[in-house]
């Protein structure tokens, strides 16, 4: 009686450290509100991350944050605190991710944000060193926008974008890339993501005569300048960011967003690249699990930011098992160091290329430069 009792004390120590060795992975996602067609395909691909990483078991906590910046560092504070979590994910939106770079700096827990903006990891410090994110800078983008206009004759330009981080951020960048490639900036307006009129700001765009338009918003909220300007009878070009890259855009959109241009990370038109791309296989790979989960058609390109975050993570962990356990201080420590030694790993959107001054670690091959034809995405060679 005695040894059954010892055995089972034994049985009980081994259940708990296996437990302990579990690596808990908080998330904190979008997945209603104005960044919900973003957030909502990231939710669904966090379901498909590996649930084991150099043998241990991968336990993941996902929250949804509403599209709320309170609510965004509500969460983080809830998963590093309750949750004991050695890593955080998210969130969806660049105001979210910036609101929350404190908390994770303050309880050194790394993290891997599926915003856009470059401040979120730019300029590294005390606290950014935390930080990493998957999509692609702005500027990056900026860039191949300029670029296309240049090439398409576009001599003049009207802005109009979100009142937050995303449009201010957007804004700041383009008109670096504006400048480069002899482009000027006719007029520049902005809107709040839950406007439902922005007749104002597109009078006032159009007042401007601009040869091509760029509108900085992110998901559905972005197609109302855009139809809005339509309507108004606006003839010129059309771009939008890489932030409307999902099938909500296109369907709330319609007719009215036919023959827009945007850059966008190569998993979105992953099937129609040349096999020689340096993307193509990895984006598929993503491509193929999305669809065959959640059904043809059905992928995006946020989608694809949460998966290269389970990507970064599945790389860093192993290094990190080697110096620490999971669930302590230096394990996280750890993993934020092998997170910023990641070297030439392919994702959905890119290459990825870590150190300690670049959070990011995408190049051009992260990008390629979109049409809307027919409804559907098309690569433009």
């Amino acid at each position: 009686m005695k040894l059954n009792k010892i055995l089972t004390l034994l049985a009980a120590a081994l259940t708990s450290a296996v437990a302990l060795a579990d690596i808990n992975v908080g998330v904190t996602v979008s997945a209603t509100g104005p960044a919900a067609s973003l957030g909502i395909p990231e939710k669904n691909t966090v379901a498909l991350m590996p649930k084991r990483i150099g043998g241990q078991t991968i336990n993941y906590i996902v929250l949804d944050d509403a599209s709320d910046t309170t609510a965004a560092v509500a969460n983080a504070r809830k998963l590093i605190t309750e949750h004991k979590v050695d890593i955080l994910l998210g969130s969806t939106t660049t105001p979210n991710s910036l609101a929350m770079i404190d908390a994770v700096a303050e309880a050194q827990v790394p993290m891997i944000s599926m915003a856009a903006s470059a401040r979120i990891v730019e300029p590294q410090d005390a606290k950014k060193r935390w930080v990493f994110k998957t999509p692609q800078n702005d500027i990056q983008m900026s860039l191949a926008i300029a670029e296309h206009m240049a090439n398409s004759g576009v001599k003049t330009v009207a802005f109009i974008g979100f009142a937050d981080a995303y449009g201010e951020g957007w804004f700041q960048e383009f008109s670096k890339a504006a400048e480069l490639k002899k482009l000027r900036i006719v007029a520049s307006e902005r809107y709040a993501r839950n406007d439902t009129s922005v007749t104002g700001q597109a009078l006032k765009l159009m007042a401007a005569q601009p040869d091509a338009v760029l509108i900085a918003g992110s998901g559905t909220p972005a197609a109302l300048p855009q139809k809005t300007l339509k309507e108004r009878g606006y003839t010129g070009k059309f771009y939008q960011t890489h932030g409307v890259a999902n099938a909500d855009f296109l369907r709330v959109g319609g007719k009215d967003v036919e023959g827009t241009f945007l850059p966008a990370g190569p998993v979105l038109v992953a099937s129609q690249l040349p096999a020689s791309h340096p993307v193509k296989k990895s984006a598929m790979a993503y491509v193929t699990a999305y669809e065959a989960a959640y059904g043809a058609g059905s992928v995006s390109t946020f989608g694809g930011h949460a998966w290269d975050s389970g990507v970064l993570m599945s790389a860093a962990v192993p290094v990190a098992l080697k110096k620490a356990q999971p669930g302590t201080p230096a394990f996280r420590a750890a993993l934020r160091d092998a997170l910023e030694q990641v070297r030439e790993l392919p994702g959905a959107h890119g290459i990825f290329n870590m150190s300690a001054t670049d959070h990011l670690g995408l190049d051009q091959r992260a990008r390629v430069m979109v049409t809307i034809e027919n409804g559907a995405w098309k690569f433009v060679p």
